[in-house]
């Protein structure tokens, strides 16, 4: 069955998130060889010129239509500003299903377009099945703090929202050279009456790498003690290429910023490696990684719930274990800059 599919390209400090080519890669599949693709990313004034580049990039990978949604509005995140380009972008495609991101909007902007559209609406997808031999869809999900995971589908003759969790779809390919690329268009939308005013926005982040978009994490819990003990984890975390994470007795102990925290208050990871250092493996911190494809878990306590989870153990001092870590890693392969 021939579908189409509309994806919210969700873009971030002027340039595409990844989960933006991972549920383009999720509608390529669902909208099937006769269906049809659709992309929307927004900009505003001075972006447009990047917001072109990843539109060009997004049809390069199998987007059929790329929408640019150019307004003032869209300059900085505005929930109602966001919906309602959503709700043009629909009213322009008439999709079969929306894909966003289960990103930070993309979970609040979900449930408002499925509730103005009438849609059904199913989050933080890790999965989707084409079952039996019809063209039925499901989609899987965790619940109960990922102890638990569900199959889920739609009623027939409803339009779909799906948010999909980061790093666990694949991401859609580009096409063979000299194939059809898709075309560019602009989308016009009349922004509604802002009811928040933005004042200035403060970032804090575990450092480069987006924490919920890492492929590799370094995780530390009460075990190192204090702020400074975070220092080998971030060499450790450089060294690999990926970000440095927290539990939530890390974070309330005062060693790291909130924003680092891992765990079912705090952000959901699934890194191709997850390395988890002091980490005693209370419930609600394996909420937020216990789907990780690998894990290391590094601590003091033989007994330590971590273990139970971990794909591979360590039982020692994070702070004797961490450097030879480091220095093994240091020698397969040269620090970044």
């Amino acid at each position: 069955m021939a579908r189409t599919i509309l994806v919210y390209a969700e873009r971030r400090d002027g340039a595409l998130r990844r989960v933006a080519f991972e549920a383009l890669g999720a509608a390529r599949r669902l909208a099937g060889d006769d269906g049809t693709v659709h992309a929307v990313i927004a900009a505003s004034g001075g972006a447009a010129a990047g917001a072109a580049e990843d539109a060009a990039a997004l049809a390069a990978r199998g987007a059929d239509v790329v929408h640019i949604a150019d307004d003032p509005a869209l300059g900085a995140y505005a929930p109602e500003a966001y919906a309602s380009m959503l709700g043009a972008a629909i009213e322009a495609v008439r999709p079969d299903a929306l894909l966003l991101g289960h990103t930070a909007s993309g979970r609040e902007l979900a449930p408002r377009v499925a509730a103005a559209c009438s849609a059904g609406h199913i989050a933080d997808v890790i999965a989707i099945h084409k079952d039996g031999e019809g063209d039925d869809i499901s989609f899987t999900a965790p619940l109960y703090a990922g102890k638990a995971l569900q199959r889920r589908a739609f009623a027939h003759g409803v339009m779909w929202v799906v948010t999909v969790r980061p790093n666990n779809l694949p991401p859609a390919e580009a096409l063979p050279e000299g194939g059809k690329t898709g075309s560019v268009v602009e989308l016009r939308f009349t922004a509604p009456t802002l009811l928040t005013t933005l004042r200035g926005i403060v970032r804090k982040t575990s450092g480069a790498i987006d924490l919920a978009e890492a492929d590799i994490v370094v995780a530390g819990g009460r075990g190192v003690r204090s702020a400074a003990g975070f220092e080998p984890l971030q060499a450790l975390a450089k060294a690999l290429g990926g970000a440095v994470g927290a539990s939530r007795a890390a974070c309330d102990a005062g060693y790291c910023d909130y924003s680092m925290q891992i765990g079912q208050t705090g952000k959901v990871v699934t890194p191709k490696l997850y390395i988890a250092c002091g980490i005693s493996g209370a419930i609600q911190h394996l909420a937020g990684m216990n789907q990780s494809k690998t894990i290391i878990a590094i601590n003091k306590d033989p007994d330590a719930p971590i273990f139970s989870i971990a794909d591979y153990g360590i039982v020692g001092d994070l702070f004797e274990v961490v450097p030879l870590f480091l220095e093994e890693v240091q020698r397969l392969r040269p620090i970044p800059d």
